[in-house]
């Protein structure tokens, strides 16, 4: 059920993957009190993160201090990925991942994330750099190609094991799908048959029936959850004990529901401050409503309402199940 990476052991190897805007340090906390074997920070930005001298804020959202956590980086130049990792490194972090699988624009026209699935001679020395400049480990996500004519994750991921890099997560479709059709798990086969280290299986696991059949057709070690965790922070820890026997999580419902989102929400409002925090915790409390079958008028009014007391007033109602069902 562990899954070794150097001297970092992590169980259960059901990992909670880093997706941008989404899982910051308050999300990943909360995913961290049910259960999780991993979670990766958002993906850092080296040479601004070198370069700007990050505010208190900024820094906490790294995690490093947080137990089983990995922080991950990209860029696309080798000395601003050595000097971020050593800055990282130097903050205490355990593990460092490296993205070469965002397939957002912004980040493949500035030959980051999976641009460099087209050029492996440059991201080898990207891992390269990193993996020489920290003395923890390193680890790479990345994804099955640049398109269907160039599958060359086997190929970077060999390349990656002779460079040092101790664990690699594939997210089972091409850059150029982004996050369209089906994830191919059979896919990622060929990436764990080519190398000794452990691959994590990554895209469409939501639950454990999609976590079961992404194990079993891909023969990875374990899986990474993303979307699949958004307004269900505990399913990583309801896929664990369906797969591994872990600890059964304790669902929130009703008032425990609404009072975890209230948390969560708090717990926003401190780290970003209350204007900033307002807006960004509104995907989240938007995903728990739909978890919860909230009314349309009521969900309205609670993302558009601009007093933070107001919408925690609300929440009970909302999340708890406080209305008459529609007939």
């Amino acid at each position: 059920m562990a899954i070794a990476v150097a001297n970092e052991t992590l169980t259960p190897p059901v990992f909670l993957a880093p997706l941008a805007g989404i899982t910051d340090l308050p999300f990943r906390n909360l995913v961290r009190r049910f259960g999780a074997g991993l979670v990766v920070s958002e993906m850092v930005a080296s040479q601004e993160m070198v370069q700007a001298k990050p505010g208190v804020r900024e820094r906490a959202e790294l995690g490093v201090e947080v137990e089983g956590t990995s922080v991950q980086i990209a860029g696309r130049e080798a000395h601003w990925m050595a000097e971020a990792a050593r800055v990282i490194a130097g903050r205490g972090a355990k593990i460092i991942d490296i993205n070469m699988g965002c397939p957002a624009k912004k980040v493949t026209n500035g030959y980051s994330g999976s641009a460099l699935l087209r050029d492996l001679d440059h991201a080898l020395t990207l891992i390269e750099a990193v993996v020489e400049a920290v003395d923890i480990p390193v680890t790479l996500k990345t994804r099955l190609g640049w398109d269907d004519d160039l599958l060359n994750a086997p190929e970077l991921a060999r390349r990656a094991e002779g460079a040092g890099i101790r664990m690699i997560t594939i997210h089972g479709r091409t850059r150029c799908q982004f996050y369209k059709g089906r994830a191919d798990w059979a896919a990622i086969r060929a990436v764990k048959d080519a190398i000794t280290i452990p691959v994590i299986a990554n895209g469409d696991i939501i639950d454990a029936q999609s976590a079961e059949t992404a194990l079993r057709l891909s023969g990875g070690d374990g899986v990474m959850i993303g979307r699949g965790a958004q307004g269900r922070p505990w399913i990583l820890a309801e896929v664990a004990h369906a797969l591994y026997g872990t600890k059964a999580p304790q669902k929130p419902v009703g008032a425990e529901f609404a009072q975890m989102a209230r948390s969560h929400y708090e717990e926003m409002l401190s780290f970003y401050g209350a204007e900033l925090g307002l807006r960004v915790a509104r995907k989240h409390l938007g995903w728990y409503m739909d978890e919860a079958g909230t009314p349309k008028g009521l969900r309205r009014a609670i993302l558009t309402e601009r007093d933070p007391a107001k919408v925690l007033g609300q929440l009970d109602a909302a999340l708890a199940g406080e209305w008459e069902p529609a007939a």
